[in-house]
């Protein structure tokens, strides 16, 4: 190998080096602006035919639209949470400072261990400074998680907001982009490549489908639960569960913290029905819904959905709640579909 070829592939390494490190930032952006691209793509071809074919205005309606759904509600429940949070965790630490509730009178029958229970929650009443201190223990992690959810919804708003931004140009330039993505696919992995970019066209439309439409059903029934109960700020509670739906605990602390309000508000029968509502309809709609929408496009294990979930929000923040999945979803479909090409070719080789 000659002195010109190394210098060439120094040269082409340190620019392929750096390219990675200014865009390193905005890889989830990039990434989750394509996941959203492709699932809303009929919606842009159907708007670029509307529109006498001009990319540029069908892009920027798509964009709009898109703004429209998902970025005025996550601006109205980020200052919502800016403007709650605080008040609640104030709430809280007078709840911890005052607190001497007795127990109720069903503990002391419960098998086993009611007694200790009962006499242990009298003893912590008769010393103030023990019971604030085992409160404590309770308020400070509860006052770090209200922040970070704010934290974490002021960085979703400018995630999305980036996201959107890109989504634009890859409406506007999508079929040059999926030209040359076709090309370097098949140039790399022959007609396996084509075959698996096929695929994970698929994957993507199937998860976001399933994610994004169960989100969608119980964001609705939850809307009708909190407007039947008189629960102020419905919208803003309903796009709440919407986003929390993809986490299996979220849709829970929503209609559960709406019951709570309804209890302390002495409307103890509305927050009995909310209680009900929310477990036999709000959190169900996942058990039903999100199987059956998914498995229309893909057979994906819930496992990985959740996994994805938690594993994306540590990995890139907000937007983690639905690319987490989508990657975890893509990389499985594709290594099953790699693996059973390989096993056939073995065979076709063996025989």
């Amino acid at each position: 190998m000659d002195n010109t070829r190394l210098v060439r592939i120094a040269l082409v390494t340190l620019l392929a080096l750096g390219c990675f490190l200014i865009l390193q930032p905005f890889i989830a952006a990039i990434l989750f602006a394509a996941i959203v691209c492709v699932a809303t793509w009929p919606l842009y071809a159907w708007l670029l035919g509307r529109l006498g074919n001009r990319p540029a205005a069908a892009a920027a309606l798509s964009t709009l639209l898109l703004m429209l759904v998902v970025l005025v509600p996550m601006v109205f429940l980020a200052a919502s949470l800016a403007d709650t949070v605080p008040a609640l965790v104030d709430k809280l630490r007078l709840f911890v400072q005052h607190a001497s509730v007795a127990p109720p009178e069903w503990l002391v029958r419960v098998p086993l261990v009611g007694e200790q229970l009962d006499a242990y929650w009298r003893s912590l009443l008769d010393n103030r400074d023990e019971l604030s201190k085992l409160l404590g223990q309770f308020f400070d992690p509860a006052r770090r998680l209200l922040f970070r959810i704010v934290a974490l919804a002021g960085e979703g708003l400018l995630q999305l907001a980036l996201v959107l931004f890109i989504v634009f140009f890859f409406y506007r330039d999508g079929p040059t982009l999926a030209r040359r993505l076709a090309e370097t696919s098949r140039q790399l992995g022959g007609e396996l490549g084509g075959q698996m970019l096929a695929l994970a066209q698929g994957t993507v439309m199937g998860v976001m489908i399933g994610i994004v439409g169960t989100a969608a059903a119980q964001a609705l029934v939850a809307l009708a639960g909190f407007l039947v109960a008189g629960v102020p700020g419905a919208l803003l509670l309903a796009a709440a569960t919407f986003f929390l739906s993809m986490i299996p605990i979220g849709p829970p602390l929503i209609w559960g913290g709406a019951a709570f309000w309804l209890y302390d508000q002495g409307q103890t029968g509305w927050a009995i029905f909310m209680v009900a509502y929310g477990i036999a309809v709000i959190s169900s709609v996942d058990n039903f819904v999100k199987p059956l929408l998914i498995s229309r496009s893909a057979s994906l294990p819930i496992l990985l959905i959740a996994l994805g979930v938690f594993g994306g929000v540590l990995a890139f923040g907000f937007i983690g709640i639905f690319l987490g999945p989508v990657l975890l979803a893509l990389g499985h479909v594709l290594v099953a579909h790699w693996t059973r090409a390989r096993e056939g070719q073995e065979e076709d080789a063996a025989t």
